[in-house]
């Protein structure tokens, strides 16, 4: 199964970017999607951007995520 996680855009260059996904940044490719921008949110997989997405459908994918963690979490 592959998984696609949603990361905003914090800085744009030469067909990369610097992402963050729960504190974490990351240095992506974003040589797969076009105009890319600070502050919009993208999927990443594999170290590349695969499409853009919503703050909203970003959050509410987080959430789910969280969600999965927590229930998953051995105690």
């Amino acid at each position: 199964m592959c998984l696609g996680v949603p990361a905003k855009i914090l800085e744009t260059g030469d067909g990369a970017a610097v992402v963050e996904v729960g504190g974490v940044r990351r240095e992506i490719s974003v040589m797969l999607i076009d105009d890319v921008s600070v502050g919009e949110w993208v999927i990443i997989h594999a170290g590349f951007a695969i499409e853009k997405l919503s703050e909203e459908a970003a959050e509410q994918t987080l959430a789910l995520f969280r969600e999965i963690a927590d229930a998953t979490e051995v105690h």
